[in-house]
């Protein structure tokens, strides 16, 4: 049975040479592709006899797992602290009898929760292939991440690390089915498998995960080992550094930001983590050769 992230479409399927006269063979077969929608993420905050809303978010993301992605995203983007923040959450269908709509999520946040509601006055406006979204500048995106400087007794042997990328395949149920999502994957320092989210926006992914683990009270993951499907983007390396992650491998390429953000953050940074070899762009002190 597919998972309901996965939607099947009708298509012609061109394979092999089928000789000169007829150069391709094709078959009409259904493919499975990634569902793709939108999430409007609001808020309620303000006192209980006040209580007021507020749109700070349009995401396009892989249904399922809303509420850890709207929660991780909230977080990461310094908005709230902790889960302690958080009262409730909300779809649009529980506010409006008549018109449900999946595709909205409301947090609620607790009574005495106090933000500088400037914050969101840069509307965040999300895609799923998008790097550095709505902020004014790199450096407002740096400004709201809690460094913590000073050594870590943290360490991973390198033939740990050769391995990871194969157990996270193990695990990407819609990958499997789809071919076109994104993962992001959290393990322990033994290399065992913790949690894994799926969507067809990395950053979306990765948001979902640290939702999970802050739900869970599990904040923050500094001995831990991130591992990214695709290529590590500035905003990903600001998302893990958000939630005190200390080592990140990625399938694929740094970016040169995603490379002075986990230099700044002394934040160990893998690159093109595949086929038993990988490169090491920041923090090779916690990797033992």
């Amino acid at each position: 049975m597919r998972p309901s992230s996965v939607a099947a479409f009708p298509i012609i399927k061109l394979t092999s040479p089928g000789g000169v006269d007829n150069p391709f063979a094709s078959k009409e077969i259904n493919d499975l592709v990634a569902v793709e929608e939108p999430l409007e993420i609001r808020i309620e905050y303000g006192p209980e006899n006040n209580r007021q809303q507020k749109n700070i978010s349009v995401t396009m993301r892989t249904p399922g797992n809303d509420t850890e992605l709207a929660t991780g995203f909230l977080f990461t983007e310094g908005i709230i602290s902790g889960y302690a923040d958080i009262m409730g959450s909300k779809s649009a269908g529980h506010l409006n009898k008549i018109i449900t709509d999946n595709n909205i999520l409301t947090v609620e946040l607790q009574p005495g929760f106090s933000f500088d509601t400037k914050k969101l006055d840069r509307h965040f406006y999300t895609s799923s292939s998008c790097g550095v979204c709505g902020k004014s500048s790199i450096d407002s995106v740096k400004n709201i991440i809690n460094k913590k400087p000073g050594q870590d007794t943290i360490r991973i042997h390198s033939r740990s690390l050769t391995i990871l990328p194969e157990l996270l395949l193990k695990q990407q149920e819609v990958f499997e089915h789809t071919g076109g999502l994104h993962a992001s994957a959290l393990f322990d320092l033994n290399g065992s498998l913790l949690f894994v989210r799926e969507d067809v926006g990395r950053h979306n992914a990765l948001d979902k995960l640290v939702g999970a683990a802050l739900m869970e009270g599990n904040l923050p993951l500094d001995h831990h080992i991130l591992l990214l499907s695709g290529r590590a983007s500035f905003e990903l390396i600001q998302k893990a550094a958000m939630a005190g992650i200390k080592i990140v491998c990625a399938v694929g390429a740094p970016s040169s930001l995603a490379v002075e953000m986990a230099k700044e953050c002394e934040m160990t940074l893998v690159g093109f983590l595949r086929d038993g070899r990988f490169n090491i762009y920041s923090g090779e002190g916690r990797i033992v050769m």
